[in-house]
């Protein structure tokens, strides 16, 4: 029968909706065509995009010509400007500021027809390195408050390109998802003197029923209160509120079960189109006892409707605890 779950974090309801219970083969997604011609992102394209803030090359390469493998430019279209300076001001009743930020992307391989299910775990390792360090320096400007780094991957899912490749966007306030998280996971501990976040791993360690993957330093779950079939969250087993602390031991476990989540998705739901996120604590450094930063995987198998917009609930037709056992019965390759 349906049943309503209730989000620890930031008491978000959802509906687990089994009557219309749905498995992996239920969400074909048709495939996009491989699209060819001209990728600004290629092997030997480096001249056609913005100047590289960093590359992973080698010392006898210069910037912006071949030999890279992990290479970070300005997005071309920037949402946000570095250039300006980020004054408030005020339209009648409205607050505004000016587009103060940074936008950036990553481009993951010079591969283009890869994806990170796919890529060598070092591979994988670099890419998190290159989100550590864009984090590391963006996160010490005076005027950045937060630093998203996200993954677009598919049409479906708003990816322009099909190049492989992330984004960063740093902004002068902190996000509402993100603030939703840190004031629910105060209020937890100002309650319990624990951290949520480390409850839930506790919790599905535990229960071991929605656990999708676990090492030594980090575990997959799909979280018990879900808002999309298949959606997954990875976490730091050690509690640490700021991504900028990952350790190169932990840059290795990440980089494993990113990877092999992703392969899960990838062999179960067909290549699915997908957005992830990295939550993170705020550059001020708060939340350190409260906080835990983590990455969210949503898989774009299902559409938000009329009764999503107006209510806030989500409709989920995947129990996580179902998602859960079809992502670990995936055969990983050797």
């Amino acid at each position: 029968m349906p049943e309503l779950r209730k989000d620890p974090v930031i008491k978000r309801w959802v509906i687990i909706s089994t009557e219309r219970a749905k498995r992996p083969h239920d969400f074909r997604i048709p495939q996009e065509e491989k699209k060819g011609g001209f990728c600004p992102f290629d092997y030997g394209n480096e001249h056609t995009t913005p100047p590289e803030i960093m590359a992973f090359r080698p010392a006898d390469t210069e910037p912006d010509t071949p030999g890279w493998w992990v290479r970070v430019v300005p997005n071309k279209f920037p949402a946000l400007n570095p250039s300006l300076k980020p004054d408030r001001y005020g339209h009648g009743m409205y607050d505004a500021m000016v587009g103060y930020g940074a936008h950036e992307v990553i481009i993951e391989t010079p591969d283009h027809n890869t994806n990170l299910a796919l890529m060598e775990y070092r591979q994988v390792e670099e890419v998190i390195w290159a989100y550590k360090m864009r984090y590391d320096d963006l996160s010490k400007k005076n005027d950045i408050k937060y630093v998203l780094i996200f993954k677009n991957h598919g049409a479906l899912a708003g990816a322009s390109l099909q190049h492989p490749h992330s984004q960063l966007i740093a902004t002068p306030i902190v996000p509402k998802r993100v603030q939703e998280e840190l004031d629910g996971s105060r209020e937890y501990f100002s309650f319990k003197e624990r951290c949520v976040f480390c409850d839930i791993i506790n919790q599905e360690r535990f229960e071991d029923a929605r656990i999708v993957e676990m090492n030594d330093t980090f575990i997959a779950i799909a979280p018990f209160a879900s808002r999309f079939p298949f959606e997954v969250w990875i976490l730091p087993r050690r509690h640490t509120h700021n991504f900028g602390d990952i350790t190169e031991d932990e840059i290795k476990g990440f980089a494993r079960i990113l990877k092999n989540t992703l392969y899960r998705m990838y062999v179960a739901l067909e290549n699915p189109p997908y957005n992830f996120m990295l939550h993170t604590a705020p550059t001020t450094g708060e939340g350190m006892q409260y906080y835990h930063w983590h990455l969210e995987i949503v898989p774009r198998l299902t559409k938000v409707a009329g009764f999503e917009w107006g209510s806030g609930f989500y409709i989920n037709p995947t129990p996580p605890e179902e998602a859960a056992k079809h992502l670990r019965e995936v055969k990983l390759p050797e």
